[in-house]
């Protein structure tokens, strides 16, 4: 097996809902407001090189368009995903009304993949205010599609740093995952042919 590996993670949600921000701020460390706002139109990639266990993994990340008249041609990215983050404000709560929808369009592509539920723009919750989007029906979510969730906030940068560890990681369990079956699969046709 070589050192290299390369995931590539896609991120849906709503327009609005901070995937931009997030990627960027990941990426390249800046906060929500340091570059004028853009809609994303169709989606917009970036890398970044992660060290997961000793292996280099490259994670390459599309930041999908969330606007509905979009939303058909976001698709096209699904394919090939090993992980999925689905976006939704938490001061929002449409935004979260629709991460079921996203989920269940990704699955219908790309049934492996693993998804990840992020809640953005925690930085504009104080307690409770603010807050359209409570951690049960976050949690009930996760636990019902089987996600890891978090929440973040782009503008403090609080756990997008270990958000995307984590993802990485996940990954790279997959992309293992996947390797030892094909060697598998492998072995076991030298042994069939072998047998005949």
């Amino acid at each position: 097996m070589g050192s290299k590996i390369d995931a590539k993670i896609v991120l849906l949600g709503r327009e609005y809902a901070g995937k931009t921000c997030l990627v960027e701020r990941y990426l390249h460390g800046k906060a929500p407001g340091s570059t004028p706002y853009q809609n994303t139109i169709g989606a917009a990639f970036g890398a970044k090189k992660v060290s997961v266990a000793g292996r280099a993994i490259t994670l390459g990340i599309w930041d999908t368009a969330g606007s509905e008249r979009y939303k058909a041609m976001s698709r096209i990215y699904y394919r090939g995903a090993k992980g999925a983050v689905v976006c939704f404000d938490l001061t929002d709560s449409a935004s979260f009304g629709v991460a079921r929808e996203w989920i269940d369009e990704l699955k219908s592509c790309e049934e492996a993949c693993k998804v990840y539920l992020c809640g953005t723009k925690k930085d504009l919750i104080s307690g409770d205010k603010a807050r359209a989007v409570s951690h049960s029906d976050i949690q009930a979510l996760a636990d019902d599609v089987r996600a890891k969730a978090f929440e973040t906030s782009s503008v403090t940068g609080e756990s997008v740093g270990k958000f995307y560890i984590v993802q990485s990681f996940m990954a790279y369990i997959c992309l293992i995952q996947c390797m030892f079956t094909l060697k598998l699969a492998k072995y076991y046709n030298v042994i069939i042919l072998m047998i005949l």
